[in-house]
């Protein structure tokens, strides 16, 4: 049942008043400070460093992937400072779709939280991904025991589901410990390598160059160019925080702040990895592992089964980023669900004021798309990856192209953080994402990245334009998009304390 008394039109969509007991069958609770957002960000991001961006010097070499994280580096900076101005003025839980609808009205709104979709939720399958092969790798050594791929997906994504749905001050909690831990092993991991005889920093530049090249860039400029998906993999993700704004205490004091605090300690963990970890086995060698940490671990400790247990704890690195991660799909979806965008039976919560089938339906999604990779094309861990971040680029641009549009157009409305770059750093981390964003669609590697967004988006307009712009309903985000944020009832306050989310 929609409520469709009194339904009013705008922009092309329809809205309709939410009916009795609609919003309190989506109620979440505020549980989060900053720490437990710093926690959520660094757990969404950390696998990262346990996997996935070796790949980027199998195609620029050492060197190249270093100026490409660099690069991605300055990107995220600016992306962060901006994202965490809109956050602490709107503190929806809708996050970039949120930012998308207040700047670009309902289609832009839809589209950049699609995308957004997309990048959390094929994130979360690329993560579980190497979860498997890390697992088995380590039970394989230890006990002798091998799973089939899809055991291991079924299993992380079931633990998960069961964590993330028990509650958002479990989710927090449980999300900072695996953080802590997951910083701890690779400050272990890089006194180790320090120590060990195979420490050797001529490692880093034992690829081949191709004729015409030097061994810091092997691959030449274009290496680079091709590095910068594979460097956004060190800190996708850290910018899901704008999604806990109805769950945290202070929205528009911490998410900023956990933000930028965030990044900085995994610009700290990256550097770590992406110089020690080669530097023991060699960049070669590294370069397509699917396990590079245990790889590094093994290096340190040749023929001990000590490195496997060590690479247990590093384990504990990637599933964080299964909670980071699962934890932002389901907020996103939620918030696009409980608008009327997605069907809204996916934005009920439940009674632990979780959004459970939110959670369930990206799992579902996850695991069909794994099977669908793993068992129907080669490098799957790579070209799901690359979906993730086509998804993830394609939300930045339109993120920083509405941080502009929200600057220009409402230059007076209230700011309770504003970005130490303003619109020039906004401007640079979007064509930086462009770049990354055209980078990825020129690799002949991963056109089936490609064309699963491509058809992943025409889905979604098309159903959107047929049958969601009809059924749209005034949620905190929809209501303070047309309030222009200057009616303080149509927003939550930012500064709220509060046990349940205030309705609008």
């Amino acid at each position: 049942m929609d409520g469709r008394v009194g339904t009013s039109s705008v922009s092309g969509v329809t809205y309709a008043p939410a009916v009795d007991g609609y919003f309190e069958k989506r109620g979440l609770v505020r549980s989060a400070g900053f720490w437990g957002l710093w926690g959520i960000g660094i757990a969404a991001v950390i696998s990262g460093d346990f996997s996935g961006w070796n790949f980027g010097i199998d195609v620029a070499g050492w060197g190249g992937f270093v100026v490409a994280t660099a690069i991605v580096a300055i990107m995220y900076f600016g992306m962060l400072f901006s994202i965490g101005e809109m956050s602490a003025a709107m503190p929806h839980t809708g996050g970039a779709y949120s930012f998308g609808r207040a700047a670009m009205g309902p289609w832009g709104g839809f589209i950049t939280g699609l995308a957004e979709t997309v990048e959390y939720v094929m994130t979360t399958a690329v993560v579980v991904f190497f979860s498997g092969q890390y697992a088995d790798s380590i039970t394989s050594t230890l006990f002798g025991v091998s799973l089939p791929a899809w055991c291991w997906w079924l299993i992380i994504y079931g633990v998960f589901l069961a964590i993330n749905a028990a509650g958002a001050e479990v989710t927090f909690k449980f999300a900072m410990v695996v953080a802590i831990i997951s910083l701890g092993v690779i400050v272990i991991f890089a006194g180790m390598a320090l120590t060990s005889s195979a420490f050797d920093l001529g490692k880093l530049f034992d690829i081949t160059p191709d004729a015409g090249q030097s061994t810091f860039l092997p691959h030449g400029i274009t290496g680079v160019f091709y590095a910068l998906p594979f460097a956004m993999w060190l800190f996708l993700g850290i910018e899901e925080l704008p999604l806990a704004a109805e769950e945290s205490h202070t929205p528009s004091q911490d998410i900023p702040r956990a933000g930028i605090w965030g990044m900085v300690t995994l610009v700290v963990s990256g550097a770590l990895v992406v110089v020690l970890n080669p530097a023991v086995t060699g960049s070669a060698a590294l370069s397509t592992s699917g396990e590079p940490l245990l790889d590094g671990f093994r290096a340190i400790l040749p023929n001990s089964d000590l490195a496997a247990v060590l690479s247990a704890f590093a384990l504990v690195g990637l599933l964080a980023s299964t909670q980071g991660i699962m934890y932002a799909y389901g907020r996103n979806i939620y918030s696009l669900s409980r608008a009327g965008y997605y069907p809204k039976v996916l934005s009920l919560t439940g009674t632990r004021k979780t959004p459970w089938v939110a959670l369930l339906a990206g799992a579902v999604i996850g695991v069909v798309a794994l099977f669908l990779v793993q068992y129907g094309a080669a490098e799957a861990g790579s070209v799901v990856l690359n979906i993730a971040v086509w998804g993830a680029v394609i939300a930045y641009v339109l993120q920083m192209v509405s941080f502009v549009l929200l600057r220009r157009n409402f230059p007076d409305k209230p700011r309770p953080y504003t970005s130490p770059t303003g619109i020039p750093g906004a401007v640079v981390a979007g064509l930086l994402a462009l770049t990354i964003l055209v980078g990825v669609m020129l690799n002949p590697d991963y056109r089936l990245a490609i064309i699963a967004i491509a058809v992943v988006f025409a889905i979604g307009l098309t159903t959107f334009a047929l049958w969601g712009r009809n059924h749209l309903v005034l949620s905190p985000e929809e209501e303070y998009a047309l309030g222009g944020g200057d009616d303080p009832a149509a927003a939550p306050r930012a500064d709220a304390r509060l046990d349940e989310p205030e309705r609008v």
